[in-house]
């Protein structure tokens, strides 16, 4: 096979996996072009294993893109900071891909190599050693670096069994309610929420002339019909060790959603910008 029907053949897993380190299509399609061209210019006479050099290189050019990032501080990758029309080809490639919305936010509070590493390893099964390569360091190191990874996408445990129990029933409440609201299931939404409910909002977060609260279950389950596109894209995590849920359209945060709850009734909703490090995955109870 030649070498251009060998790297067109690796493109598709090779943007999956960049896009998954960059956390953005216009980012990753410009990290796999740009290993293309170096691809070109490279003698590879001596290359035994094609697709792995074809990964190592595509992965470093997304390792020099994070590490941009960071000096400018822009990581992570807020949704303020994404143009609209980008936005919208991100959301599309994710839910395309089925990449997980939480995941990605939480792979946007790691460092750099942090990301590469779990990336590299948890989800394309590249080896510790070829991954080493790739941030010019060991396998140990490297594995380090995973491992690091591992321990904060897992996030924070409640500590008691009991109260472990609670949240996981608390989030399954969360994900019905989005479940309900994306659907328009109006009688669905009022039964889940106590009849005082009572939800605050930042106002920077909600259009002109909106209220920054909202009281009853009703009203609340109502409103929740102007906030469609917002909730198609939002996930179920833990916010601040409770139950929560995050908006993050095309994978960038945007905005937290807290829930307080009374019994199996959601008590209070409260709607708060986006801050790095107040979330875990739903799925680390």
């Amino acid at each position: 096979m030649e070498l251009v029907e060998k790297f067109e053949a690796a493109r598709p897993r090779l943007l999956s996996l960049a896009h998954r380190i960059v956390g953005s299509y216009h980012d990753a399609e410009d990290a796999v072009q740009t290993a293309w061209t170096r691809v070109q210019a490279a003698d590879l006479s001596e290359v035994v294993n094609p697709d792995g050099w074809f990964t190592t290189v595509t992965a470093r050019l997304c390792l020099d893109l994070l590490r941009a990032r960071e000096r400018r501080g822009e990581l992570p990758l807020l949704l303020d900071d994404v143009p609209g029309e980008q936005s919208s080809v991100d959301e599309e490639f994710l839910r395309r891909e089925e990449v997980s919305r939480a995941l990605l936010v939480l792979l946007g509070e790691l460092s750099p190599g942090q990301r590469v590493a779990y990336v590299l390893h948890d989800l394309f099964a590249v080896p510790f050693d070829r991954i080493a390569t790739v941030l010019d360091t060991n396998p140990a190191a490297a594995k380090k670096l995973a491992s690091r990874a591992r321990s904060r996408l897992r996030g924070v445990r409640p500590a008691e069994a009991g109260h472990q129990a609670e949240i996981t029933g608390h989030l399954e409440i969360v994900a019905a309610f989005l479940a309900a609201a994306r659907g328009g299931d109006i009688a669905r939404l009022v039964t889940l929420l106590a009849p005082d409910a009572v939800r605050t909002a930042d106002l920077s977060l909600l259009p002109a002339g909106a209220p920054g609260d909202v009281r009853g279950a009703g009203a609340i389950a109502e409103e929740t019909k102007f906030f469609a596109d917002r909730i198609r894209a939002a996930v179920p995590v833990l916010v601040d060790g409770g139950p929560g849920a995050v908006i993050a359209p095309g994978g960038h945060p945007f905005a937290l959603i807290r829930f307080r709850f009374g019994d199996r009734f959601i008590t209070g909703i409260e709607i708060v910008r986006y801050t790095p490090g107040a979330m875990a995955p739903a799925d680390a109870v």
